[in-house]
């Protein structure tokens, strides 16, 4: 018979790191960790990551072969990008086309995606203060990728001359954050139909 597994959706807030724990007892002692958030059954992972900075929607399984299949399968995934700048379509167009970025000390050409400019998303107010339209112009952007380069949305804003200055990832497959608020964790039926 077939184990069966659970899943969950949540809502990373911004200042946690994508992992349970750390065997690491300072970087423990100093970080949150998702096991802050909810009291996840044994076995869970997250599938992919959020950086420590990044907010938005993370999936959660006990089935290590299905985070292994979503994570290899070149889904899509999109975030909405707050920038510094007032974006161009030059710019957005040579997201789209794809740009180089540092991975890993080598120079890497992203592939092609969505990107387009949006209006001001309705969003949970972050608790750490983004900077205001006071020191210049800020744009909104959605990018929808189909990889998951360490850091890759930020490394791309910023290799078209507008860094990011706070990025929410709302859309993974077919699950979306919806109206999740930080913190926030919804168990799910199935992530596999939605997002293979």
């Amino acid at each position: 018979m077939a184990k069966s597994h659970t899943h969950f959706k949540l809502y990373k807030p911004y200042g946690y790191i994508s992992q349970m724990y750390s065997n690491d007892e300072r970087q423990a002692r100093k970080k949150r960790f998702l096991k802050d958030l909810y009291n996840f059954p044994d076995g869970i992972m997250p599938i992919g990551r959020l950086d420590e900075k990044s907010e938005g929607l993370l999936l959660m399984t006990t089935d290590g072969k299905l985070s292994n299949t979503v994570n290899q399968s070149g889904i899509e995934k999109e975030y909405y990008t707050l920038v510094d700048g007032a974006i161009t379509n030059e710019a957005i167009e040579t997201l789209c086309n794809g740009v180089k970025i540092g991975v890993k000390g080598e120079k890497y050409l992203t592939k092609p995606c969505k990107a387009k400019q949006i209006d001001t998303p309705s969003l949970p107010t972050r608790k750490k203060k983004i900077r205001d339209e006071r020191h210049g112009p800020t744009t909104w952007i959605s990018i929808t990728i189909t990889e998951g380069k360490f850091r890759q949305v930020r490394k791309m804003t910023s290799a078209v001359g507008f860094p990011t200055l706070r990025l929410v990832r709302v859309r993974i497959g077919d699950i979306y954050l919806e109206n999740l608020q930080p913190g926030d964790v919804e168990t799910l039926s199935s992530i596999a139909s939605a997002v293979i």
